[in-house]
């Protein structure tokens, strides 16, 4: 009885109700943890599936390559426990054919249960962007043990920033895509709460967005920290922009080195930077903070959305898992002119991208190098990844600096 009456007021309606009476208490967190769902409920439709199926003649995405009118027949009438449907999953990639730079995932999750309920097209898309992992048949390591990390001190003549992020979802709240404004409210209210009990070194300040003064906002812009209103189609086709700035901020700790977004692309995006080379410091500072914020979220009753196959449940498939990027901003002005180096990056298992974010080309010859994988290893083999591959980058590129040739290393071999 006491998990179907969880269930009940797992719903939209009844979060509202919730958030309304400001039931934020354990008894609530426990009542809005869901579980898990194998079967969507049916949506009315009035023209035929095939009548409904996208034009992705022209599409090069993850969704576009899978999602046959086969598949979209049996999925386009079912929804989530939620309300959430395949036509809003698949929305951004349907609007957004493909990207000058990436191959992109083209759908997103708009709760933990989109993906059971659309299995059938996200194993197939999660397949291809996490270089073979089936989710059907294999399970997810979790290790924030940084101990285990060697070599993490990068050259700084060529390193300019280190920085690991993750996101983490609130269990029973819907994801951003797909959330009310009072369960946005919510996921605010559930994560401040939670934050305002970090100690020592972790201690910090919120700053809401809709109430930050003029002063604080241009800091916090001279910092680079500040995220605004996203204009990426990738992100406003999905529907994560609604209500902006409603519920938005950014927490960091007082020497600006610890931080966590909350209500951008994910419920939360939890960061740990710093200037120069200095990654064991940096994965760290992340493995300590990320627990500490986990174990007080649990406190206040809520959760994380976690399985065993997925890892950490996130708005987008591409960061399901560890959830973890891996990043230096790295310059590299004779190996970036190299016919090799995308074929490097490629073996490593590397990602390069502007220096100002997924959506923008680099500047000169610095650019932000990361992980490519996040799911079917362990965060501590990613950044391990990561340590060894820029390395091996630096290494390229102090021996074009002598005139000396340099190789194309073998394919990485995943460590599954």
């Amino acid at each position: 009885m006491a998990n179907n009456f969880a269930r009940m007021l797992s719903s939209k309606r009844n979060v509202r109700i919730l958030s309304l009476i400001g039931a934020g208490s354990l008894t609530a967190g426990f009542l809005l943890n869901r579980e898990r769902v194998t079967a969507g409920a049916q949506a009315r439709r009035v023209y035929p599936a095939s009548a409904e199926y996208p034009d992705l003649r022209k599409h090069n995405n993850c969704m576009a390559s899978h999602l046959t009118p086969a598949i979209y027949a049996k999925l386009v009438d079912k929804t989530t426990p939620n309300g959430y449907s395949l036509d809003q999953a698949i929305q951004t990639g349907v609007d957004n054919p493909g990207h000058p730079f990436i191959k992109t995932v083209g759908m997103v999750a708009g709760d933990e249960e989109s993906y059971e309920v659309f299995a059938d097209l996200l194993d197939p898309v999660i397949k291809e962007r996490h270089n073979g992992y089936d989710p059907q048949i294999m399970t997810h390591p979790t290790d924030l043990d940084s101990s285990k990390l060697t070599s993490g001190n990068f050259d700084e003549r060529y390193v300019l920033s280190s920085r690991v992020r993750t996101g983490r979802s609130i269990r029973g709240l819907s994801l951003p895509p797909a959330c009310t404004r009072a369960e946005r409210r919510e996921v605010e209210r559930v994560v401040v709460d939670a934050l305002a009990g970090l100690k020592g070194d972790l201690a910090g300040t919120y700053y809401s967005l809709t109430h930050m003064t003029d002063q604080e906002q241009q800091q916090l812009i001279d910092d680079h920290f500040l995220f605004d209103k996203p204009v990426s189609p990738l992100l406003t086709c999905s529907g994560m922009a609604r209500d902006w700035p409603d519920a938005r901020g950014i927490w960091h700790n007082n020497t600006k080195t610890f931080l966590i977004w909350i209500n951008e692309e994910d419920h939360t995006r939890v960061i740990s930077m710093e200037k120069g080379g200095n990654m064991k410091r940096v994965f760290d500072r992340f493995c300590t903070g990320l627990k500490e914020v986990e174990r007080l979220i649990q406190e206040k009753g809520w959760e994380f959305m976690w399985n065993e196959r997925l890892g950490y449940i996130l708005t987008c498939p591409s960061n399901l898992g560890t959830g973890l990027r891996a990043g230096v901003h790295v310059n590299l002005p004779k190996l970036s002119k190299d016919p090799r180096f995308a074929k490097i990056l490629d073996n490593l298992r590397l990602q390069k991208r502007g220096t100002g974010g997924v959506d923008t080309a680099a500047v000169g010859s610095t650019f932000d190098i990361s992980n490519l994988d996040r799911l079917g290893q362990s965060e501590v083999q990613l950044v391990q990844t990561v340590v060894d591959g820029v390395n091996y980058l630096i290494d390229c590129e102090k021996k074009l600096e002598k005139g000396q040739d340099i190789k194309i290393p073998p394919p990485f071999k995943n460590r599954r």
